[in-house]
This record gives C-alpha cells, structure tokens and sequence, in this order.
C-alpha cells in the first residue's frame, strides 16, 4: 500500500490512526507492545517516529507493507483545495456563532424581572441531576 505524503513527515501513531489500522491515539501503547512493527526493516516501538518520504513500515502480523510516497502535483492541488474549502466553512461556522452568541445577549436585555413562574428559559435551567451524582 502507498501512503501519499504531503507534510514533512508524519507519526508512527499519526499515520496508523490515519489509516485506520488503530482507532485512537491512545491505542497506540498497547498496539505496539502487542504487535511488530518495522521500520525500514528494524522493530520501531516508538509511537513519535517520525516518517518521511522513501520510509518503508511494515505490519508483517498483518501482511501489510506500507510505502511512504510523494503525492503528484495533481493530489497537492486538490488537496490545497480541499484545505481552503474546509478553512471557508470553519470561518463561515465561527461567524455565525458569534452571530448567535451576540444575539443571545441581546434577548436578555430590557426584559422585567417578573418573570411567571412557567416560564422557563434555558438560561434559567438547572443541569439535570441523575441519580447517585
């Protein structure tokens, strides 16, 4: 399997949660206790490694060889692409939220201080407590 790589380098922990091989980063510990990893042909049991272009990991428990290679010139544009849409919409969301955030404040303001006893807003709820906490 070939591994595009377009930073620097990247993790023994980072590329395996990539891949999916481990689900957490806190699975890594005990991954790699319990499995074989070769780096470039050596055990590597380090899970801040860092891996660059030409490495070669392999998982022979798994029968899978993985080779770090460097991405076309095609992959790095649809990948700049993607990363700026992603930063458009992360813009887009924190805009809102402070929108919202904004307008929450303004509800509060110039309303009586009788409130009836039925009404109830979010603000004015008490976290629900579950029985032995």
């Amino acid at each position: 399997m070939d591994y595009k790589l377009f930073d620097e380098y990247i993790t023994l922990q980072a590329l395996l949660k990539e891949l999916g091989i481990i689900q957490s980063g806190g699975a890594i510990k005990g991954f790699l206790a319990e499995t074989t990893v070769l780096f470039n042909g050596e055990d590597e049991k380090r899970r801040g490694k860092k891996i660059r272009l030409g490495d070669v990991v392999e998982l022979p428990e798994q029968g899978l060889v993985i080779n770090i290679t460097a991405p076309t010139e095609e992959e790095k544009q649809e990948r700049a692409e993607h990363l700026a849409e992603k930063e458009r919409v992360a813009a887009i969301v924190k805009r809102m939220n402070q929108e919202n955030k904004k307008a929450q404040k303004g509800q509060g303001k110039g309303q009586s201080s009788n409130k009836k006893k039925g009404d109830l807003r979010s603000r004015d709820r008490k976290p629900v407590r579950f029985p032995g906490t």
